[in-house]
This record gives structure tokens, sequence and C-alpha cells, in this order.
């Protein structure tokens, strides 16, 4: 069977429906009786070769010849053909809600394009294309690498909240560097808030250090006491780490606000690690979340995602972006691996 490309779209004839869409999902009918395919759906008939040529043209010139992101689309629609889903082109004609920025809807297993019941919503990209964080969640992504394979992350929007309530007992501090240290702090300042930590290492018998957005935090909210006050920590935060601090301030302030503890995230190259449940340190579980906080306008890289999700991963936590706007408001971001 041959197909005349015409419209951004191929239409086949004869006993095209019967074949392709009634049995197995490709393409959409179309009023004289024959079918549509899209192109993706076209490129995929002709490697298999159920449809010999398209105005002539074989498998090999028509993923050529008809956009540079057709080639990554058939990569992962095969992929996902073989793992047995029927797909459909994310385009006016094929599914209700077309979306610019998704480019196929996987319907679930055992259902095809006459259901239209969504299990996926995919956007396609290789593996050097710059993504707007703002672009993702509610969505997978499927990564494509230079050698084809493709990897896909769900995206999700989440809310972060906790039962980690605690009302910091008043102490006073003293800023020293790049930190505060409270020289005599309450105990349950640490042992229950879960704030500092202890400056001569984990027993709470002595001095207490804090980091800058603890300090400003709790300066913040009337239980530390400094010279200066919450400015004078915020001044320093700036002139350590520039704007930076506000943002990350601005999610420590969240996160406490929701009952959820943030510590640092160092050490996992994140800027937090989270607790939803924290009574004492003494009875306390493993993080949950690991948290990055990024400017709201910022752009990923493929592989700075599957870097961060890897090592997220490795350590049994999930990764989460929040990404704070010029006002201080903020949208969270999660990503994961997902296995089709």
């Amino acid at each position: 069977m041959d197909g005349e490309w015409r419209d951004d779209r191929v239409l086949l004839g004869g006993d095209a429906r019967q074949r392709f869409y009634d049995s197995r999902g490709y393409g959409r009918p179309v009023d004289d009786g024959g079918l549509a395919l899209a192109p993706v759906e076209a490129a995929h008939l002709l490697s298999r070769g159920d449809l010999d040529t398209v105005d002539g043209e074989g498998f090999d010139r028509f993923l050529a010849t008809h956009g540079d992101t057709l080639g990554i689309r058939f990569l992962v629609y095969s992929d996902l053909r073989e793992r047995g889903f029927y797909l459909s082109p994310a385009r006016a004609g094929w599914v209700d809600d077309a979306d610019p920025e998704i480019d196929l809807v996987v319907h679930p297993r055992g259902t095809g394009p006459p259901e239209g019941q969504v299990e996926y919503r995919l956007r396609v990209v290789g593996e050097r294309t710059s993504i707007r964080a703002d672009s993702l969640g509610d969505r997978v992504l499927s990564v494509v690498d230079e050698e084809g394979e493709v990897t896909y992350f769900h995206t999700d929007r989440p809310t972060l909240e906790g039962d980690s309530r605690f009302d910091p007992p008043t102490a006073t501090g003293a800023l020293l560097a790049d930190r505060v240290v409270v020289w005599e702090p309450p105990r349950d300042l640490y042992e229950t808030g879960f704030y500092g930590q202890p400056l001569g290492g984990r027993e709470m018998d002595g001095a207490l250090q804090l980091s800058l957005v603890e300090a400003a935090y709790l300066a913040r909210q009337g239980a530390l006491s400094i010279d200066g006050g919450e400015a004078a920590v915020t001044e320093r935060g700036r002139a350590v780490e520039g704007e930076r601090f506000d943002r990350r301030l601005a999610v420590y302030a969240l996160l406490r606000d929701r009952a959820v503890v943030p510590k640092t995230g160092f050490k996992f190259g994140a800027d937090f690690r989270t607790y939803a449940h924290v009574e004492s340190i003494d009875d306390l579980g493993h993080s949950e979340n690991l948290v990055r906080v990024l400017p709201a306008d910022y752009v990923f890289t493929p592989r700075e995602l599957a870097l961060d999700v890897r090592l997220a991963g490795g350590v049994r936590k999930r990764m989460v972006f929040a990404q704070v706007d010029d006002e201080g408001a903020i949208d969270w971001l999660s990503v994961g691996r997902l296995t089709p």
C-alpha cells in the first residue's frame, strides 16, 4: 500500500481503515472512507513494511525529509508500540486536548484511540534540547540520547506538607561569618524542632550553630534575638550567596510553615533534604525529598535532570524542584524515572 502526502498528513485509501485503524489504532478515519496518518504513524508503518511508500519515498527518505524532530519522535513511538501500547499524536483531529507542549498521547494497555483514555502525555526531546522548568508537570518527558536509547521521566506538580509543627523557644545568637551560633540554646530547639547542629558534634551539650536561612527564619518568627535582627542575617546571606539566598529563604519558610522540616542537602548536591514527620532527633527517620531551589524561568538540560534524578533515586528520595519568582511565589516540580 502507498500513501499520499497532503497537508502535513499521509492519506491512505482502500481498506486502510480496517487494516490500520480498526485493528491496530493507527491514524484517524476521513470522510471518504480512507485513513489519515500523522507523520510519525506513517514512519512507523513504513519501517515495518506495512506501508510501501509515501509519494514514492521509502522509510529512509521519509524520515530524513519530514522535519528535524520526526526521527526522535519515531524512536519513542516505536519503543512504546513494542511495549504493547497504542499511541496517538497530540495534534488536532487526533486528540481533543491538543497541546503544543505534548507530542504523543499513550493509551492504557488494552485500550486504543476510540476509547479516548490517556495513560501518559509525552513530550519528546533529544538529550541536548533545553527544557523550561515551567513547561513540565503532569506529563512524561521522553529523552532520546545520542545512541537512540529512550529514558522516561514522570513530572508532576506536588504539594509538600508535613505534621512537624513546633513553636520554637526564644534564643539569643551571634552572627559569625556564614552562620549563627547560639551559645546557650534551649535543648528543644535542636532535639525537637531540629533546628541547627550542635557546634561540637551530634550531642546537644553546648552551643548550637544555625545556617543563615534557619537563623533568618527564626528571627522573622521572633524566636531569635541577634544584633541587627533578621535584616542583619539576610544581608549576610545575600553577601554570601547573592540573590539565591532570598529564593532559598522563601522555600525554607514555606516548608516550615507547612510543617515540613528542611535541612541542608549539600551532601546530595541539593539545597535541602526534607522530613515530613519529626518528633525528636532520637527517633528520626529518613528524609523523603531532595529539593533544589531554582528561579522561575530556569531552563534544564536533560543531562542535568538525569543526574539529579539518578542521585535522588540512589538514596531513596524524590527529586523536587522549587521554582521561585521575583515576588517569592513558589511552584513545585517533582521528577522521577518511569518505566512504562
